[in-house]
């Protein structure tokens, strides 16, 4: 196997406390290697976009531990950990959350504007932009880069989040329930898209999903039930 992008031990989590208390995550364990695309399916309220919270370092386990890119979560800061997620993670989530005002080459660009603001990327506007343009080809929708979200149909803009994910070269991508919103087509050619990644990339993908046909798709399938990992 290759080296370890994510490894989860023992991971609980819980919401509330006394009588009304609700154990969404209970024990958790499982490694996500780089170049690997995990699908986990389960019904909702099974505790798996809880679990891809906290592997987007943006939650904290009750207890467990928790290695991301080899840095244990436990050991890092809330600034640590936005560096982190930054530099290493994307996210693809159910809703491609595009802004409607910006072109789709915009929105792709946005993640990489951001880093060189906050002083995480040194690299020019100009290669971000080439970058951005080229992930639109391989996504097959280059044609679409001046375009506006709202003149895109949902499989196309879902496509244009990928690139999003993708464009400050992450070696994690976390994605819930990303083709919830398409048909059978759309929805297949992005788990398509993630599979490709995972292996161009040597990316660790780690997705989300109830769609069980789709999962196929995946190099390994998880199954969560009940906060548990079957």
């Amino acid at each position: 196997m290759a080296d370890p992008a994510i490894v989860v031990q023992g991971v609980s989590k819980t919401y509330g406390r006394g009588p009304s208390a609700v154990s969404v995550l209970r024990g958790v364990d499982f490694t996500v290697a780089s170049g690997e695309f995990v699908a986990i399916l389960g019904p909702s309220g099974s505790g798996k976009s809880t679990l891809l919270n906290l592997l987007g370092l943006m939650d904290h386990p009750d207890t467990g531990d928790l290695t991301v890119r080899g840095r244990r979560a436990a050991d890092l800061d809330e600034l640590e950990r936005a560096k982190l997620r930054c530099a290493h993670i994307g996210f693809v989530f159910q809703f491609d959350s595009l802004l409607p005002e910006f072109t789709i080459l915009e929105n792709v660009l946005m993640p990489a504007r951001l880093a060189a603001v906050n002083g995480l990327s040194a690299e020019p506007l100009a290669s971000a932009e080439a970058r951005a343009a080229a992930l639109l080809e391989s996504l097959g929708i280059g044609a679409l880069r001046d375009r506006f979200p709202s003149q895109t149909s949902g499989g196309e803009r879902q496509r244009a989040a990928i690139a999003r994910a993708l464009i400050n070269k992450p070696s994690v991508i976390l994605a819930d329930e990303p083709t919830g919103n398409l048909d059978r087509a759309n929805g297949d050619r992005v788990f398509a898209d993630f599979r490709r990644v995972a292996r161009e990339q040597d990316a660790a993908v780690v997705l989300v999903t109830h769609d069980e046909p789709a999962a196929a798709a995946a190099d390994r399938l998880l199954r969560m039930a009940d906060g548990k990992l079957a």
